[in-house]
């Protein structure tokens, strides 16, 4: 008889797997239940091994946040309707374009038809649906409120989605205008001025010391210019990879927080994210240590996954959770009180909403102020550099013009 290799929940809740031996597909899923196990998986072996294979091959899903939204919603909106959970799935399957994807929704339509539930299907692609998907969802299905759930779902990756908008849009003149006058600089410091030179010597000009400056410098930058690219990429690269570390990692979310002007959107945005992750776990039934968990792990920030954890295990000892959070520097006062008050008075996911509509608020407030003030500060450093380098070359030449002034007016 052919073997079945199969994974299994336990009566306790664990997962359990190994190989069965039956007649047939069926007899298998039926020795299993006499067991008290609750089937998730059954294959046969030959099957198995070919599956694994093909997941070695098969196209990687590349979900958008916008494609995300549109899948959460529609299955809520199916759900809400009476829509048994597998048909649901069928029908998204089918109007789903991106090829990964749809190997994905495939997957977990096949594991949901031999017995597992949506949320543990789900959590076998970790990399599609994160923890706080799969958290709510098994939430979603102990309430009996799935569909109420997914609509949460929907809304906080669009919410998430406008915040990052927001910071990208602050973060892409900059970006831009960095690139253009380091350009720019770079283009007349290598491929003009040293021309100048050529000139200034023929023609036996006394050099300002201004000019020796820039001039010894453009000549220093011509002769190095591998070098300095190499030297660039080799920076890059070596803060690239320590940042890799979790005490690189560490550091360079500290500097996000504390770095002049552009800090105090980075902090803003990682209190909104806190606040809205926190509150849709809350209001979604999940446990608050479950979703202090999740929230440090989806925090984006290093820096204040390190405070969260370190308050859960004080809230795991028995304090409230607003004592640790106040004893850091990460979270400011107005936060802190919120969700003191909100603990005392048992509606702490509602509060943890307010904030992170004030935040939100602020972000979007953050970033206008920003591009205002950017703006004029980018064209005076360009201003300053090109017209300092194009002063440095016009000064002998304007000598030089005074000089053959001189002259013909002594002639």
């Amino acid at each position: 008889m052919p073997n079945f290799k199969y994974r299994a929940k336990e009566p306790g809740g664990n997962a359990s797997g190994g190989v069965v031996t039956a007649a047939s597909e069926r007899e298998a899923v039926q020795q299993l239940r006499n067991q008290n196990l609750t089937v998730l998986e059954v294959l046969p072996e030959e099957k198995k091994r070919a599956l694994s294979l093909s997941k070695l091959f098969q196209p990687r899903a590349h979900v958008k946040t916008d494609d995300m939204v549109l899948f959460t919603r529609q299955l809520s909106t199916m759900i809400n309707a009476g829509i048994p959970i597998l048909e649901a799935l069928e029908v998204l399957h089918e109007q789903v374009t991106d090829k990964g994807f749809k190997m994905v929704i495939n997957d977990v339509i096949e594991r949901v038809r031999t017995g597992s539930d949506l949320s543990d299907a789900l959590a076998e692609h970790p990399k599609v649906f994160g923890d706080i998907y799969v958290n709510m969802i098994k939430a979603g299905e102990a309430s009996g409120q799935l569909d109420t759930i997914l609509v949460r779902l929907a809304e906080y990756y669009e919410s998430n989605a406008h915040l990052k908008r927001e910071v990208k849009a602050a973060m892409t003149y900059p970006v831009i205008s960095l690139v253009m006058i380091f350009s720019i600089t770079t283009f007349l410091m290598v491929g003009i001025v040293p021309k100048f030179k050529e000139i200034f010597d023929t023609l036996n000009v006394p050099l300002n010391m201004l000019t020796e400056a820039i001039l010894g410098t453009s000549l220093f930058m011509r002769a190095h210019i591998l070098e300095g690219f190499l030297a660039m990429g080799a920076f890059v690269v070596g803060v690239v990879l320590y940042t890799r570390t979790k005490f690189g990692k560490r550091q360079l979310d500290w500097v996000k927080l504390n770095v002049p002007v552009f800090g105090t959107l980075f902090r803003k945005v990682a209190l909104s994210r806190f606040s809205r992750t926190f509150s849709t776990l809350l209001k979604s039934g999940v446990p608050m240590l479950g979703a202090l968990d999740i929230v440090a792990g989806t925090a984006g920030n290093q820096v204040v996954a390190d405070t969260v954890m370190d308050a859960k295990e004080r809230v795991r000892q028995g304090e409230n959770l607003a004592q640790p959070l106040s004893e850091s520097r990460t979270f400011p006062p107005m936060v802190t009180k919120m969700v003191g008050i909100g603990e005392r008075s048992g509606a702490l996911e509602q509060l943890l909403e307010k904030v992170s509509e004030f935040y939100d608020q602020q972000v979007s407030a953050a970033v206008k102020s920003l591009t205002s003030m950017i703006e004029p500060i980018m064209i005076a450093v360009m201003g300053i550099l090109v017209g300092t380098i194009v002063l440095s070359v016009f000064l002998p030449i304007i000598q030089i013009q005074q000089a053959l002034t001189k002259s013909a007016g002594g002639g």
